[in-house]
């Protein structure tokens, strides 16, 4: 969670709140024809104005051409609206549009509208594709993509012409040598490996998909494969254990990493675009570039989204469709997306902003949406294996540790937690 409120403190993520919790009843009874409740994330007061009045001037928007529907606007501070969500629905009063950072458990157990209940067919060509089918189970959408992004190499330019370095490394070899370079010229932390517990499992994909490796996907977790050794025994021999990576990879989060990019303490590390506004206001010189992959060329980048989705209880598919049609208008996302550090899901939202001079610098990070490799967010155990991983993959890479008996833990873990799974899923 801390990671969302960094990034809205920064750069002043302003019209970036998440759709959130409604309740959508089972019976007439539970729920009332035409009114339906939003659960926004709050990130307080930003650098910009703050998100509350921007949803609130979105749906006063919306309900100015839908007089038909109601819409009850919810803010839940960000750090509780996977928990808010979670009691909501246990107690069976979930929401009738809901933003939270998982949505498989939802989906599994037949809560939830697919997107073919809410979107027509050229509505849901218009989403990335990428994005989209990281949204699915079983080959159907229930998650609906939202306040997407994905990272990419920053870079101090300034430190860069100090160490001598003309531009950023196409591989990790000229990344290694970089990162030797710079701690030459005093740069405290040359590479800023963000293996801390806030995100650890970003950073870790995004090296892993270097070597052609990942996490796995739709058919099941795949955390032993030999790439995936490869590029954590890289990460320690090459980066870690050089003091090329800082003091205590272990520790370093995305939170401090980015406060100290801001101060001129790292020289290069991966980060979103949100970043770029945070930087512009500290007089930061920077550019950006791919990930390498391991031997050279860009790696595929790793693919962030929240989600929304549309609960069945009270019945209202007609006004969560028409809310959700109307947020994900090409109006609406570029709306969101500009000036927010986020980026829009549709093609007719990317292709806008991209056209938009004030999208000028997105363009990189639209431009690798396609591309975008996830997390097995579809899965109802990730969460589960994503904490284990964020609690082990620091100490695997530190001197002594062992990357192939952290990456044997992981899957023994994701396959007791499939096990223990029902094995009946939505349909």
């Amino acid at each position: 969670m801390r990671r969302r409120v960094f990034l809205s403190r920064t750069a002043g993520m302003t019209g970036a709140a998440a759709l959130g919790l409604a309740g959508c009843g089972s019976g007439a009874a539970s729920g009332e024809p035409g009114r339906i409740t939003v659960m926004a994330a709050s990130y307080g007061k930003t650098v910009g104005s703050p998100i509350v009045d921007r949803w609130h001037e979105f749906v006063a928007a919306f309900q100015k051409e839908h007089p038909d529907v109601r819409i009850d606007l919810e803010l839940v501070p960000i750090e509780k609206i996977d928990r808010t969500l979670a009691e909501r629905a246990a107690a069976g009063r979930e929401p009738d549009i809901a933003q939270s950072y998982v949505f498989a458990d939802y989906a599994e157990a037949g809560r939830l509208y697919s997107a073919d209940d809410l979107f027509s067919l050229s509505a849901q060509a218009d989403f990335l594709t990428s994005f989209a089918r990281a949204g699915e189970i079983n080959f159907t959408e229930y998650g609906i993509p939202f306040l997407a992004s994905t990272p990419r190499l920053f870079y101090h330019t300034g430190h860069f012409a100090r160490a001598g370095l003309s531009g950023p490394p196409t591989s990790w070899a000229e990344l290694r040598s970089a990162a030797q370079a710079l701690k030459a010229v005093g740069v405290a932390v040359p590479y800023g490996l963000q293996f801390g517990p806030e995100a650890a499992e970003d950073e870790a994909l995004a090296w892993m998909l270097g070597t052609g490796g990942g996490y796995g996907g739709q058919a099941g977790y795949d955390f032993t494969k030999e790439a995936n050794a490869e590029a954590l025994l890289w990460v320690k021999e090459q980066l870690v254990a050089p003091g090329l990576a800082g003091h205590d990879p272990a520790t370093f989060s995305r939170t401090p990493a980015y406060a100290a990019f801001l101060k001129g303490e790292v020289g290069m590390m991966l980060a979103h675009p949100v970043l770029i506004e945070a930087a512009d206001q500290a007089k930061v010189a920077y550019a950006n570039a791919d990930f390498p992959m391991k031997d050279g060329g860009a790696a595929p980048p790793v693919g962030l989204s929240d989600w929304l989705m549309a609960f069945k209880r009270n019945g209202h598919r007609r006004e969560c469709a028409a809310f959700l049609n109307f947020l994900y208008s090409e109006r609406a996302t570029t709306q969101f997306a500009r000036g927010q550090g986020t980026l829009p899901v549709t093609v007719s939202g990317s292709e806008a902003l991209r056209a938009q001079p004030a999208g000028r610098a997105l363009r990189p990070f639209i431009d690798q949406m396609p591309r975008a490799e996830f997390h097995p967010v579809g899965r109802a155990t990730w969460p589960k294996v994503r904490d284990t991983l964020r609690q082990r993959i620091g100490a695997a890479v530190k001197p002594g540790g062992n990357p192939r008996a952290l990456l044997k833990t992981l899957q023994t873990t994701a396959e007791a937690a499939e096990a223990a799974r029902p094995q009946d899923t939505a349909q």
